[in-house]
Formats: C-alpha cells, sequence, structure tokens
C-alpha cells in the first residue's frame, strides 16, 4: 500500500490572516480596512476582526443612512416638516447625545481598525503613513461630528436664552401678527424708547407678508377694550407731543408696569395693545431688536446687500479743518457691513422720518432675501452669538421651526408695505402723526392684508392660464399660414398677465414720492455730485439744497 504525502495546509485569507502575505499585500489590507471604516464604519470588523461587535456597527451604520435618507425625502417633499422638527430644543438635544456618541463610536473603530491592520507587520516606512492616515481619518469623521454636536448645542442654547417658553399662538384670520420694534435692548434699559416699530403680518400658509410701519411721532394711539391701559387712557395716549408713540415704553415701564403683572417686558406689552389699537389686528407678539446687536448679525451674515438710490447721510470723523461730521453713503449698489448698515438705517439728517423708514423696510427685505441656509452653516456660530445679543421675543421655543419655515417662504416674495404717514396718508406728514384717522387706518391695513393673502392665488391662476392657453397653442396645426400662427402665437400668451409680485408688492408711494425731475443730479457746472461737493454745501450753510439733493434718499431696492 502506497503511503500518500500529506497535502501542505493552504494559505490563508490576507485580509483575515495577513501573517503570510507579501508587505505590498499588507499594505494593500491596511488602507483597504481603513476605507471600510470610512465609508461603512463595522465594516473593517465583519471582514477582518469581532463579527459580533462588526454587526452591531454596521446594525448603528445603516440604521443611520436610513434615517438620512428619509429626512431627506421628506425634506424633498416638505421642507418645513424637517425644519420644525431639527428646531425643537429637545430633538436638538437628543441629536447632539446621538453626534456625540457616534463620533466617540467612530473613534473606536479606527482604533480597533488599527488593531486589526497589526502595524507590526507592515513596513516600517508604511508604519508612520498607516499611523497618520488614521488620526487623520479619525479628526475628518468623529472630530466632524463632534464638531457638529457643539454647533447644534451652541443653537439649542441660543434659542433657550431668546424664545420664550410655553404653548404656540394660534393664527388670528389666518396670519401671525408680531410687533417689530428698535431699539437699545441691551442691559440697563431704563427709558428705552423704540427708534423704529413695524406689525410684520404672515400668512400662516403662504408666508406671505405685509409690512405695516408705525412713525415713532405718532400721537393718539388708542387702546383695545381688553388692555389695562384702556381705563388709564380711555381717549388714547393723548396728552400732545410728550405722548409719541415711542415714549408709551418708557412710560409704562416707569408708572404702569403693575398693569401687566407676571410679564417679564411691561413695555413691550403696552406697545403690543397699542399696535392693535392703531392698526386695527390683533398683534400676538413681540421682538425688540437691539441696534449694537443688529450690527452685529449683520456682520455675523457677512454683510448686507442694498441698491440705494439717493445720497443718505451719516454722522463720522469730523472733515480736516472743518466742524462738519457729515459723510454720504452715494446711490447705487452697496454692499454693508453692520456698522453701515445701521447708519443706513437710522440716517435722517436733511430728510425725516418717513425717508428713513422706507430705508428700513428695503433693509429689512434684503437681509430676508440673503439670510440663506449656506449663510448659516458657514457662518453658524458667529450668528449664534450675535442673536442672544440681538433679540429679545415672547415668540414661543415650540414655534421657532414653524416660523423659520414661513420665513423662508416669505424670503421668497417681496413684503407688501404701508407706511402710517407720508407718503401713504398725504404729504404733511407732520399733521397726519399728530391727529391720525384710525378708521381710514384700519382700512387701509384691511386692504393691504387682503392684498397680500390674495397675491399668491392671482399669481398661481395667472401661470394656470398662461400654462393653458400655452396647451392650446402648441395644439394648432403646424400647416397654419403666417397670419394664423400670428393669431397662434398671439393665444399663447393667454390673457394680460398681472403685474408681477415684485411690481405690485410695494405700492406706488412706497417706491418714491419724490419727483426724480425736480432732485438735483449735477452741480451747478454739470459735473455729478459728489461727496465732496455736499460737504461743501454744508460748510457753506445750504442746507436746503442738501435736503433737495437727499429728497429721494427714500428709495431704495432689496437684491
Amino acid at each position: 500500500m502506497t503511503r500518500q504525502t500529506p497535502r501542505r495546509p493552504a494559505a490563508g485569507n490576507p485580509v483575515r490572516d495577513p501573517d503570510h502575505a507579501s508587505a505590498p499585500v499588507r499594505t494593500k489590507r491596511a488602507f483597504f480596512l481603513l476605507a471600510l471604516t470610512v465609508f461603512i464604519p463595522g465594516g473593517a470588523q465583519a471582514v477582518a476582526g469581532n463579527r459580533t461587535l462588526g454587526r452591531r456597527a454596521l446594525t448603528v451604520t445603516l440604521t443611520c443612512w436610513a434615517l438620512i435618507v428619509i429626512a431627506l425625502v421628506v425634506a424633498l417633499v416638505n421642507r418645513g416638516i424637517v425644519i420644525q422638527v431639527l428646531a425643537k430644543p429637545a430633538v436638538q438635544l437628543v441629536l447632539v447625545i446621538v453626534l456625540v456618541l457616534l463620533a466617540a463610536g467612530w473613534i473606536l473603530m479606527f482604533i480597533n481598525t488599527l488593531q486589526i491592520i497589526r502595524p507590526r507587520l507592515l513596513t516600517p516606512a508604511m508604519r508612520g503613513v498607516v499611523a497618520a492616515s488614521t488620526v487623520v481619518l479619525m479628526l475628518l469623521t468623529g472630530g466632524v461630528l463632534g464638531y457638529g454636536a457643539f454647533l447644534l448645542n451652541t443653537g439649542r442654547d441660543t434659542i433657550q436664552n431668546v424664545f420664550a417658553s410655553g404653548p404656540s399662538m394660534d393664527a388670528v384670520d389666518g396670519r401671525y401678527n408680531i410687533l417689530l420694534m428698535g431699539g437699545d435692548a441691551g442691559a440697563g434699559r431704563t427709558g428705552l424708547r423704540p427708534d423704529s416699530m413695524a406689525v410684520v403680518s404672515i400668512d400662516a400658509k403662504s408666508g406671505r407678508t405685509a409690512m405695516i410701519s408705525i412713525p415713532r411721532n405718532l400721537q393718539n394711539a388708542p387702546f383695545p377694550k381688553d388692555s389695562p391701559l384702556h381705563d388709564v387712557y380711555p381717549n388714547g395716549f393723548d396728552c400732545g407731543d410728550e405722548c409719541i408713540i415711542n415714549a408709551l415704553y418708557p412710560t409704562v415701564e416707569a408708572d404702569h408696569a403693575d398693569l401687566y403683572p407676571g410679564k417679564e417686558n411691561p413695555g413691550a406689552e403696552a406697545m403690543m395693545d397699542a399696535a392693535t389699537g392703531i392698526t386695527g389686528i390683533d398683534v400676538q407678539a413681540y421682538v425688540l431688536i437691539d441696534m449694537d446687536g443688529f450690527s452685529s448679525f449683520i456682520d455675523a451674515m457677512g454683510g448686507v446687500t442694498v441698491e440705494s438710490g439717493g445720497w443718505v447721510p451719516y454722522n463720522a470723523k469730523k472733515w480736516p479743518g472743518t466742524l462738519v461730521n457729515t459723510h454720504w453713503f452715494s446711490p447705487g449698489m452697496k454692499d454693508f457691513t453692520g456698522k453701515q448698515a445701521l447708519w443706513f438705517a437710522r440716517s435722517r439728517d436733511f430728510t425725516t422720518d418717513y425717508h428713513r423708514i422706507r430705508r428700513q423696510q428695503c433693509l429689512q427685505q434684503a437681509m430676508i432675501n440673503q439670510f440663506k441656509p449656506s449663510t448659516v452653516l458657514t457662518r453658524f456660530t458667529d450668528i449664534m452669538a450675535a442673536g442672544e445679543d440681538l433679540l429679545e421675543t415672547d415668540i414661543p421655543q415650540s414655534q421657532l421651526g414653524s416660523f423659520l419655515n414661513l420665513a423662508n417662504k416669505a424670503g421668497k416674495t417681496p413684503f407688501k408695505r404701508l407706511t402710517l404717514g407720508a407718503p401713504d396718508f398725504g404729504t404733511t406728514a407732520d399733521r397726519f402723526s399728530t391727529f391720525p384717522v384710525y378708521s381710514e387706518i384700519h382700512s387701509r391695513v384691511d386692504g393691504l392684508l387682503e392684498e397680500a393673502t390674495d397675491a399668491g392665488a392671482r399669481s398661481a391662476a395667472a401661470k394656470k392660464s398662461a400654462a393653458a392657453a400655452k396647451k392650446k397653442s402648441a395644439a394648432k396645426s403646424s400647416q397654419a399660414d403666417q397670419s394664423d400662427s400670428g393669431d397662434a402665437k398671439s393665444s399663447s400668451t393667454g390673457p394680460t398677465k398681472p403685474a408681477t409680485d415684485a411690481e405690485s408688492a410695494v405700492p406706488e408711494a412706497i417706491e418714491g414720492s419724490t419727483d426724480p425731475e425736480a432732485v438735483p443730479s449735477t452741480q451747478p457746472d454739470g459735473s455729478p455730485i459728489t461727496e465732496k461737493y455736499l460737504v461743501q454745501l454744508e460748510i457753506n450753510g445750504q442746507r436746503t439744497l442738501i435736503s433737495e439733493i437727499a429728497a429721494n434718499n427714500n428709495e431704495c431696492s432689496a437684491p
């Protein structure tokens, strides 16, 4: 009987058993396992290490990918749902914890993968390369998740510090009405007088927004009957020039805070009551913007761009050898820093409060247009830090998500605007502010809100009509003569197209009440107006001419 020679054992799988593999194969194996850990955490353990650990890590990985895919699909169908969920502080806290755990787990997977690679089996040169690659990949994966958790927690803290707790508020007649005030909202606010006031009315479904600007010198503001101030001022805030509307805030803070028990900001509550009486619509919440915080917020956004229609003055250093400290923004496209935007918004030298109001409206529209998700992502920490200094509000945290969703919709269409003074209520601004006709204001506000609500339906109907007409035109015979083709082309355009949203967004009076031909555009010698020329006019005492040149600086547009 012939004795058989025993067979030599086959070499093991080099991925799981690299002991007998060549040096190049071991190097390829090392980078293959690292790549698996990057793209499929747990994959390296499943094919070359502890399979139980690998299966558990793969389960976590696949679950995360599934949730990401689901979120992306939902965002494509209805992004508002994702925004509303992610804006909730409780959800953010859960995500922070999950991201921290995932970051730690991913780092542990890399450490375990390095053990599986067994660097001692690599050539001396490759040991350092593999070790360095592992550290870099750990930073790019676990480090990024950890930083994401930090950013998310920063946003969560800001939301909790800025927004109020409590239940969501309901829309009134399909709209949310919020009083927006600008002033010194920092610590020690004794005697605060809001520098600007506007009621922002937002359609709860479409996000279409109307802004009613209230001049700070408006008098005789009425209060609704359910306001505690109605008994104090039954005929309105009517003590003459001392009772212009922006004096109400410090008056209530000093003398009537007890009428708003349990309220953190009695002055703001009183301003909401007055805004309700002035506009005739129920104002539900307030936002108080600190002017210094406003500047920091714009800087955090990377600036803001507006197109100015006229010369806008601001005060800075005195010109050498003069007592004049007036500087000027020239007409045209401007990329403003926060400080410059604040100057642009608050300037009223040589003009009126109503010029300033319209520039503020323009700047607010520009900020909404330019406050994009990409801006938030790239400047998140700066924006969040500025946000705490910028805002005080009683808008509930629970409503932040829905309001962010509405803000996203609002940014797609220009605001409808109304100024409760010149030029919308006549050219004699001071007279109307002193003796306002509130019944007329209520009627104009109702019409404005109706227009803002219906604009979306009219636009959709116009698009549908044009599409139907175009389809009908396309169905016509290609054998028609040139005349018939012309008729077909004419019919394809459908009925006369209504004004676009951009065209109808701002009433004619808001676009500019000044006759362009009446505004000087050149110097007496025909040369263009310059900042140097305007400064010389002020030195010469020719303030009337300066006012004529600056008369159209209320004209402004938001790119």
